[in-house]
């Protein structure tokens, strides 16, 4: 097992006058038998930062260690690692059982024998113990990502990479795979690096989440400290489904005067505002409150546009009844309350749960407030998964 440093690594692609930076002199440092998830959106740069670590690429600038070896010049067998693909990549004319061996064979001393056991056990562990004689044209997708695991497991290698491995399954498959990858990673212990674009997997899956876009670091934190610890606009608008919600605003005094409506800013958030001109109050769809009517604590009247019927949740898409916004925004509701499109409605951002951002830079400024409980269960889980590692 190993650690992984990756210092000030730089990633161009095409003429160095006219290049692509793919990646930009990103820094992390991950430590023996974590779990890491890059998350970001598409051309974020985590596929080929991965690949990097991989040896598929090289870098331009930096340095990638692995353990204590510096490998910049190391191709991949020589790495250690082991790799699982979007695609699989299984040989179609080979059992599971080939499938598996096959890597034991070429980079390994171990004979037949001991070869099969590591197969076989390898192979109960995941499930697919009786799938041994078959071929992967013969096997479902999730078997198909089985073998493709298991493959890599047999290796004991000091890293594991996957590139979006569960993006080929259907909703309900993505979501078992993810327990499993889950439980065999805590399991065997090893330093595991996870890129995907899927936040619920991002979410639910790394001891901590390396967020990037266009190949640049954006936030490295634990899940939950990057949902409501957000550094920028960017994470917190990534991260959640729905996404949260932004309103652009001056500020005039004590008010924050946007689109639709005016907001007080409290006596917590003024120093964080400072002199600022102008920022942007964020929300999440969660934490948005609505009424019957707009009542005298109400902070504005919202016509309702859309409404999406979830079962025990609604999501309900608004547009103020005053200004010219034409952008809707969300709001999560009771699935049983019965909301009709077009009617009007109160809506209240509790000053509690406000995120305000720098208008130019993104930047967060002032972070929603959290009760004490929920302050100590935070710290609480942060610590575990620090600790954990």
């Amino acid at each position: 097992m190993a650690g992984i440093t990756i210092d000030n690594v730089t990633k161009r692609f095409g003429a160095e006058d006219n290049a692509v930076v793919a990646v930009d002199d990103v820094s992390l440092d991950i430590d023996d038998g974590e779990f890491v998830v890059f998350v970001g959106p598409s051309g974020s740069g985590k596929s080929t930062l991965l690949r990097m670590v991989a040896g598929l690429e090289q870098q331009s600038e930096g340095d990638v260690v692995i353990g204590d070896t510096v490998v910049n010049e190391l191709g991949p067998r020589a790495r250690d690692i082991a790799m699982v693909f979007q695609n699989y990549a299984l040989y179609p004319n080979m059992t599971v059982e080939e499938n598996m061996s096959f890597g034991l064979k070429m980079s390994t001393d171990m004979d037949d024998d001991e070869i099969a056991r590591t197969v076989t056990d390898t192979a109960e562990m995941m499930g697919i113990g009786n799938l041994l004689d078959d071929t992967p044209g013969e096997l479902s997708g999730g078997q198909q990502q089985r073998v493709a695991l298991g493959r890599s497991i047999v290796r004991d290698p000091n890293v594991f990479l996957m590139d979006e491995p569960l993006s080929n399954l259907d909703a309900k498959l993505r979501t078992e795979m993810r327990t499993e990858i889950n439980r065999l990673q805590q399991d065997l212990g090893v330093t595991t690096l996870y890129v995907t674009h899927d936040q619920t997997e991002a979410m639910t899956m790394g001891d901590r989440l390396v967020v990037l876009n266009y190949g640049e670091l954006q936030q490295v934190g634990t899940p939950l400290e990057c949902f409501y610890r957000p550094a920028n606009r960017f994470v917190a608008g990534f991260l959640g489904s729905p996404s949260m919600n932004f309103f652009e605003g001056r500020v005039d005094g004590g008010t924050l005067r946007a689109d639709g409506f005016d907001y007080d800013l409290t006596e917590r958030m003024q120093p964080s505002v400072g002199d600022r001109n102008a920022v942007v109050l964020g929300a999440r769809p969660e934490d948005v409150t609505l009424r019957d009517d707009a009542g005298a604590d109400c902070e504005f009247e919202a016509a309702v546009d859309v409404v999406e019927p979830m079962g025990s949740i609604s999501y309900v898409y608004l547009r103020p009844t005053r200004g010219d916004r034409e952008e809707t925004f969300v709001v999560e509701a009771d699935g049983q309350r019965p909301i009709r499109e077009g009617e009007t409605v109160g809506v209240k951002i509790p000053d509690e749960d406000v995120h305000l951002f720098d208008a130019e830079t993104g930047e967060t400024i002032h972070q929603r407030r959290l009760d004490d409980e929920a302050r100590v269960a935070l710290d609480e889980r942060m610590q575990t998964a620090q600790g954990s590692t």
